[in-house]
């Protein structure tokens, strides 16, 4: 199943998607008024079956423009730093890392998060104030969604915990992340989290599939695939399930491949009316414009 919210005529409405055949099929009932029905499917545990029985016609991409697949995360994006082997060298050696003197290459995964209030859609504008930051970077990710409440789960059975995956865009202001001497205000800023186009669901995503790319004005800058992370998804859910309970509609962005603009010399920030694509295979792609406030 692939999910997620569409703007159509004026409407915002809950879809299943046909990503082959470019078009989504509108679902109605009680989630044609909920003001958060992705989040109401994964809590409910709704099935593609009983979701099909509520189809209130369809349209096609072009007619459409897709939101974020939620409208309100559940609470704060988690995100891990320095999970591809290239980037965490490239990361060590760019000058913005504020733990530098630490081994490149992690030991333990490297856990923070973003406000909920970074959300953006997958054509949304990334907005920053000139005045507040400098060095705005992208970094193209694939996003686990957690679809069932959990605490303590092992590394064996991890995978059961997960909804589905999703596209994700940490962008981040580098030199908010240095200054600060950590990560949440550099990552946090307004527009800063742009999700979507929707949600595949795993059985659909299988991880050995998943392939992030990013490109900047089409230029390709990063390409990475899941099953290269140092700490793979079942890790990442075991180390936050030992400290806290994990809760259906968490999403956990999974890192960034080598080939982020401070990876560049001299670095390559984005800047006012640049275009950011972020592709995953089989979770669509979002195009995101530079827009300095």
């Amino acid at each position: 199943m692939k999910i997620g919210r569409v703007s159509y005529q004026g409407r915002v409405r809950m879809v299943l998607v046909d990503e082959v055949s470019s078009k989504v099929t509108f679902i109605g009932g009680s989630f044609a008024q909920h003001l958060n029905p992705v989040q109401a499917v994964i809590e409910r545990r709704i099935s593609a079956a009983e979701l099909n029985l509520l189809k209130e016609g369809e349209a096609a991409f072009a007619d459409v423009t897709f939101l974020s697949p939620v409208s309100v995360p559940v609470r704060n994006i988690f995100a891990v730093g320095k999970n591809y082997t290239e980037h965490a060298a490239e990361f060590d050696k760019s000058g913005f890392n504020a733990t530098s003197g630490a081994a490149a290459v992690p030991a333990f995964p490297q856990i923070f998060t973003k406000a909920t209030t970074s959300l953006a859609g997958p054509t949304d504008d990334i907005r920053y104030d000139p005045a507040h930051t400098t060095s705005v970077d992208y970094e193209g990710e694939i996003g686990v969604v957690i679809g069932a409440e959990c605490r303590n789960v092992s590394p064996a059975d991890a995978l059961g915990k997960v909804f589905g995956f999703v596209a994700v865009n940490d962008v981040t202001a580098r030199d908010l992340q240095k200054n600060h001497a950590q990560w949440f205000l550099g990552k946090s800023l307004d527009t800063f989290c742009p999700l979507g186009p929707w949600i595949s669901t795993s059985d659909e995503s299988p991880i050995a599939s998943l392939k992030v790319q990013t490109w900047v004005n089409g230029e390709l800058r990063q390409t990475g695939v899941l099953t290269d992370l140092i700490f793979d998804v079942p890790t990442l859910i075991a180390t936050l399930s030992k400290a806290m309970t994990l809760l259906p509609g968490d999403i956990i962005a999974t890192g960034t491949p080598v080939g982020v603009g401070i990876g560049f010399t001299p670095p390559k920030f984005l800047k006012d009316g640049d275009l950011v694509r972020v592709a995953v295979t089989g979770l669509g792609e979002m195009n995101n414009r530079i827009r300095a406030v």
